[in-house]
């Protein structure tokens, strides 16, 4: 561990968490273009109020602006890099907590047909392979007995997706004698978050329902040989949590944290840059009170790839630390939408149906970088707005900054009696 102050180091220490402090350059705050227009849309409020307003849309577009934040890659350390300068620029101490962990990495997956290359994705667990095969259209789903209707041997077998596991379609697949398998989607768009539980003999590749219904009726009629390229792997990531608190705050009351990765291709507006803007907010309003020497603010690196920042951070916790917490309040997905909703800890979500009665109470919680802290006993409070159409896609872009004003004034609040609470 490489200590940024003497008294970052023994934080770190009696919190109990492994961590590589790195020191980062002082980022350049990237301020949106259309940020006025957004401003002058507004209702007419209070200068602070409306300042506030403008900080937690800037902070979002600037993470924006730099593209997908996958973790792992130089983007996630530029964001970091931002984070960590804002939090700095509060009065706050900053740490990053590194970490590694394996992650199936696609390459860039396709297929070649008479000279036409059309995009896939390689199944989760898959072997890579290039290969050059005739197409042979499997009947059905791919059962064995849909395979026996058709000869497949030395070919790349396509399937359409649904009934039986992936898993199952690549074992028949490779018991008929194929060399390849290509499932199509069975509904419009990509075959996103695709899993194999085992790594198949064979390379699989997964084609979006309208690249690949017309391949899979043409491989039905016509011969059609093909070239197949399945580029991808394991890799080793390098996770960035960035850790923020007061100077000699190592046991904190409280955590408030949010996820600032997403996923690829996603600038993630919403998801989920709209839960760090928040949690950078109310830091910012907490950082000359008492309240804010009672908690700490955490953006967490890798959820999108299965919660590992947080996984990381309270299993390098002592329990001790975990044990004097009195919640860990998460945000995600703050910022489209009109009804927040909370889940979490039955105590903790009756304490903030108490503060503000109109809060929608979600039926589960799962799935996000709170679901750690649960496991460990520590109680938690999880904001959200609910799905949108633009999650997960290109056109993650923007939020309501209203809408990130009013959570970060209602978790304030929360926070504010939470704290004062015996």
């Amino acid at each position: 561990m490489t200590p940024l102050k003497t008294n970052q180091t023994n934080s770190w220490l009696q919190a109990g968490l492994v961590a590589v402090v790195v020191l980062l350059p002082t980022a350049c705050a990237l301020q949106p273009n259309h940020l006025n227009k957004v401003v002058e849309s507004l209702p007419k409020a209070e200068a602070k109020q409306s300042d506030r307003i403008n900080a937690n849309y800037a902070d979002v577009q600037a993470l924006v602006n730099m593209g997908a934040r996958v973790a792992g890659t130089p983007v996630m350390e530029k964001a970091s890099a931002y984070l960590v300068e804002e939090y700095r620029k509060a009065g706050y101490i900053t740490q990053v907590q590194t970490f590694n962990y394996q992650k199936f990495v696609d390459s860039g997956s396709n297929l070649t047909v008479n000279g036409v290359t059309i995009e896939g994705k390689a199944l989760n667990n898959t072997i890579p392979g290039k290969l050059n095969a005739p197409l042979v259209a499997v009947p059905n789903v791919g059962r064995t007995s849909d395979f026996e209707r058709v000869n497949v041997k030395g070919a790349i077998a396509i399937v359409r997706r649904g009934e039986i596991r992936f898993s199952e379609k690549a074992d028949h697949a490779t018991a008929a004698g194929a060399v390849g398998l290509v499932i199509v989607n069975n509904k419009p768009g990509d075959l996103d978050g695709g899993m194999l539980g085992e790594p198949p003999k064979i390379p699989v590749l997964a084609l979006s329902s309208e690249r690949g219904n017309p391949l899979l009726e043409q491989a039905q009629t016509t011969p059609v040989n093909i070239s197949l390229n399945v580029n991808a792997q394991q890799q080793v990531v390098t996770g960035r949590n960035v850790v923020a608190h007061l100077p000699g705050v190592t046991k904190p009351n409280i955590i408030l944290g949010a996820h600032y990765d997403s996923v690829p291709g996603s600038p993630g507006a919403n998801d989920n840059a709209s839960g760090t803007a928040v949690v950078l907010a109310i830091a910012r309003n907490l950082s000359n009170t008492n309240l804010g020497r009672q908690a700490w603010f955490v953006a967490f690196d890798g959820e999108e790839d299965g919660l590992h920042g947080s996984r990381a951070f309270v299993n390098t916790a002592k329990p001790e630390f975990l044990s004097g917490l009195k919640g860990m309040l998460n945000f995600d997905m703050v910022g489209v939408n009109e009804e927040l909703g909370i889940g979490g800890t039955s105590s903790l979500t009756a304490f903030a149906k108490n503060v503000k009665p109109d809060m929608k109470v979600l039926g589960s919680y799962a799935g996000s970088d709170h679901t750690p802290f649960a496991k460990k006993g520590v109680p938690v409070l999880f904001f959200y707005r609910g799905q949108e159409p633009n999650y997960h896609t290109p056109n993650d872009k923007t939020v309501d900054p209203k809408l990130l004003n009013e959570t970060t004034q209602v978790a304030l609040d929360i926070v504010k009696r939470l704290l004062q609470a015996n």
